[in-house]
């Protein structure tokens, strides 16, 4: 399998805020790959660098120093970032819309003919399983299908890579599950999947390889399967292994 999504000794800093303040450092010269075809859980507690990882490869932020790739391209450049789609953790959508629309609002952004353009919505929608709410506005939509709907979004490019940053925050445990066999369609139809959760449950079950974060510094990266089989526990326990977490012992 090809590496597709390559970062290199990537450190970020933000400015501090105050005058004597120390600069923040949001990433240690992380590496990272993530290869083709694979689905690939970043995990890591709040503030762990996470989402400043996905915001360069995004082109959202500038790294202080380090690399990284898209497909071999730089993500500095504006053309790397073509053949992938983005589910930010919260959607910002006119609620307006329908999701029809919303669809055909990105279809003319990445300049779809709209014939493909309609074939597209079709099996997105009936993909995510809200063909029908198609002519529903989203603001109608619950929280699950909203996420839902800006899972389709992030398709309707046909992309080969997806980077979700947690695509089942706030989500029951039924919206739950419907997003998770959603990417697991989605491996199944050869796309290579990037996503941050604080699921571990889900990241297990989903996920081939995982890396976890932990104050801008990647701790562990490995097949589920080899990390269980190392630590002798499930993730969520290597997880709080990881961060030092130690549990409240019973009285």
């Amino acid at each position: 399998m090809n590496g597709i999504l390559e970062i290199k000794d990537l450190r970020v800093e933000y400015p501090s805020r105050g005058i004597g303040e120390p600069v923040k450092l949001a990433l240690k010269g992380l590496n990272l790959s993530v290869r083709e075809g694979e689905v690939f859980g970043f995990l890591g507690p709040n503030g762990a660098g996470k989402t400043t990882t996905m915001n360069v490869l995004l082109g959202f932020v500038n790294a202080t120093s380090g690399a990284a790739y898209l497909f071999g391209v730089d993500v500095k450049e504006p053309i790397a970032r073509q053949r992938i789609g983005y589910l930010p953790e919260l959607t910002y959508y006119y609620k307006f819309l329908t999701a029809e629309e919303l669809l055909r609002f990105y279809a003319r952004i990445f300049g779809i003919p709209r014939g493909e353009t309609e074939r597209r919505i079709d099996n997105l929608l009936k993909l995510v399983e809200l063909e029908h709410a198609r002519k529903r506005p989203i603001k109608t939509y619950s929280k699950g299908m909203q996420q839902r709907v800006g899972l389709a979004q992030a398709l309707i490019n046909n992309p080969d890579l997806l980077i979700l940053d947690e695509p089942t925050s706030g989500l029951d445990p039924i919206g739950r599950m419907k997003v998770r066999e959603i990417i697991q369609r989605l491996k199944n139809e050869g796309k290579t999947i990037f996503f941050s959760s604080h699921e571990l449950g889900e990241v297990e079950t989903v996920c081939d390889r995982v890396g976890i974060l932990y104050q801008g510094e990647l701790k562990v990266e490995g097949r589920v399967s080899d990390l269980i089989q190392k630590y002798q526990t499930n993730l969520e326990q290597i997880f709080l292994q990881i961060i030092g977490y130690a549990q409240p012992v019973n009285s």
